[in-house]
């Protein structure tokens, strides 16, 4: 079977948030495709050293930690990877009329900025070299807004806009762009999201809805391996993942229905 460094002459890859569930899914996709993997997360040494990556602290809230990053992989890669992987991310769950006003800016950071700031460093040489892939893992939250998560759910649509945006800018360069939308996926998201207590009933009940479609989610290798199949066609473009009615008849009902009738049916999907 042919492998993404055979047909495309990939080499290496910096995955963000490769500690855990989707990074971890799409950094052993990436290696078993023959690629180096550098590994980025906040506590990266151990996960790397069982997985056989080079390890990257980042922290994509510290523009410090951003730059050292930076430098460590050109370094170590002689140069920009030839794919980057956008994934790290956590949620801040709570009504914006209580949203904390320091996650505002720390979410914007993680879930936006940071992304743009890494692919800003390689994106020109990328551009130069006429080969590489940025995969920028934004959400169906940018199609489908989440109630209570509004600030995830406004970066994310910036990064899928960010995404569609290269994809004009690149055409034609051999630098390929993939907009990665994720629905609900058996991760520890529920775990690592920020939840300031209190709130009113239907974020409790809203909050039950999420944990219960996280558990009951596809497992993360399925991502991966819709993501495999984007990267081996070569072509920029915007993917949907995850189970059959978030991913597939969801955006088929907006299509037919309008936005509308989707928010109504979303404030009943999440018990609101």
């Amino acid at each position: 079977m042919s492998r993404l460094s055979d047909k495309f002459g990939h080499r290496t890859a910096l995955v963000t948030g490769a500690s855990s569930g989707l990074g971890l899914a799409f950094a052993r996709m990436l290696r078993d495709e023959g690629l180096a993997i550098w590994g980025a997360s906040r506590s990266p040494e151990a996960t790397a050293e069982k997985e056989g990556w080079k390890p990257v602290m980042l922290d994509l809230t510290e523009p410090a930690s951003v730059r050292a990053a930076i430098e460590q992989v050109g370094r170590e890669a002689g140069g920009a990877p030839d794919v980057l992987v956008n994934n790290a991310g956590a949620g801040v769950f709570a009504g914006f009329a209580r949203f904390p006003q320091d996650q505002i800016s720390r979410q914007l950071q993680l879930l936006l900025e940071g992304p743009i700031h890494l692919t800003r460093a390689f994106w020109p040489e990328m551009l130069g070299r006429r080969r590489g892939a940025v995969v920028n893992v934004a959400s169906l939250a940018a199609e489908f807004p989440l109630p209570a998560l509004s600030i995830y759910t406004a970066a994310k649509a910036g990064l899928s806009g960010f995404s569609r945006a290269l994809m004009l800018e690149s055409a034609g360069s051999g630098v390929q762009v993939i907009d990665f939308q994720p629905g609900d996926f058996k991760t520890d998201f529920n775990k690592v999201a920020v939840r300031p207590e209190g709130g009113e009933p239907w974020e409790a009940r809203a909050w039950a809805r999420f944990e219960e479609l996280l558990e009951h989610g596809p497992l993360p290798a399925q991502a991966a391996a819709d993501l495999r199949r984007a990267l081996f066609s070569g072509r920029s473009d915007t993917v949907a993942t995850g189970e059959f009615f978030q991913a597939r008849l969801a955006p088929l009902l907006q299509r037919l229905a309008g936005r509308s009738v989707v928010r109504h049916f979303m404030r009943k999907y999440y018990r609101m």
